[in-house]
């Protein structure tokens, strides 16, 4: 199914008016991606180029500069959370719970919510078999929160031209793969229809500090006017704002301030609400009851 087959144009200025409770005029939720890499296969990202080119194993520098987040740069990261006592989503790989049980346990222990990212951190167009990757990183969340996980979203945000589809039929409700708007929509699949949650390239810091090479305070700067924009955008109607941050980018030890800068100053509107992805996902879902029917239509 062709991605405008499965989602038709709509003009957000067009749609009916969204409120949030309590006078809420704006949305927020925080994504924390937590990765396993496999070392004995080529590292999804680098840090450093190899002397000679290519792709040697094991690569132990761009290995350990990953592992360095979930050691660290993770628990820099969470003191954030707590001081604000803001709730986040982890999306994980499905290898990552056992591999790093202990920032697991700390989220399940502050009852973040746990989307599933993948068995391992490769393109889904590059597993083998992905209805039995899905079904794998869903039962490993599921023995370990006891609950099934809502959300999914892809590595890379990767997927196949049957993700959506299969996700509906592997129990999933929303997914976050589909960066296009300030609102949720409904994606047509080949069952019944699924929610896509906003999610966001453009402050998410792979996009800007691996691939744009901007300097640390960028994020704060690009958050920042982002956030301020939509806050301004929701004056009419409510509207959804994601952060996105991995632990060995923002958690290194120069970038960490500008993450804690942003959430500080978000934390000090009233009129905004920090959400999860399935409570943004409820909520829609309670103000445009028939928006999955009709979808289907």
């Amino acid at each position: 199914m062709l991605p405008t087959e499965r989602i038709a144009y709509s003009a957000i200025t067009e749609r009916p008016r969204l409120t949030l409770p309590d006078g809420k005029r704006m949305a927020v939720w925080i994504i924390v991606n937590v990765e396993e890499w496999n070392p004995k296969e080529t590292m999804p990202r680098t840090v450093l180029t190899p002397p000679a080119g290519g792709a040697p194993m094991p690569d132990i520098p761009n290995w350990a500069w990953h592992e360095y987040g979930n050691r660290v740069g993770f628990w820099r990261m969470l003191e954030v959370f707590d001081e604000f006592e803001v709730p986040a989503a982890l999306a994980i790989n499905g290898s990552a719970i056992a591999a790093y049980e202990p920032i697991a346990r700390a989220a399940l222990d502050r009852n973040w919510e746990f989307i599933g990212h993948g068995f391992s951190q490769k393109n889904m167009q590059k597993v083998e078999n992905e209805r039995e990757d899905i079904a794998r990183t869903t039962k490993v969340i599921t023995d370990f929160v006891g609950k099934r996980p809502r959300g999914w979203l892809g590595p890379g945000l990767t997927e196949t031209w049957e993700t959506p589809d299969i996700l509906v039929e592997e129990g999933y409700s929303y997914v976050c793969d589909w960066v296009l708007d300030d609102e949720p929509v409904v994606l047509k699949t080949r069952t019944k229809p699924i929610l896509n949650v906003p999610y966001t390239q453009e402050c998410n810091d792979v996009a800007m500090m691996l691939i744009q090479h901007h300097k640390a305070s960028e994020y704060f700067d690009r958050a920042s006017d982002q956030f301020d924009q939509i806050h301004h955008d929701a004056r009419h109607s409510a509207r959804v704002m994601a952060i996105v941050v991995h632990p060995y980018i923002m958690g290194a030890p120069h970038r960490l301030k500008y993450f804690r800068k942003i959430v500080e100053k978000i934390a000090s509107y009233e009129d905004v609400a920090f959400m999860t992805g399935e409570q943004i996902a409820d909520w829609y879902l309670a103000q445009r009851p028939n928006a999955l029917s009709e979808a289907a239509e």
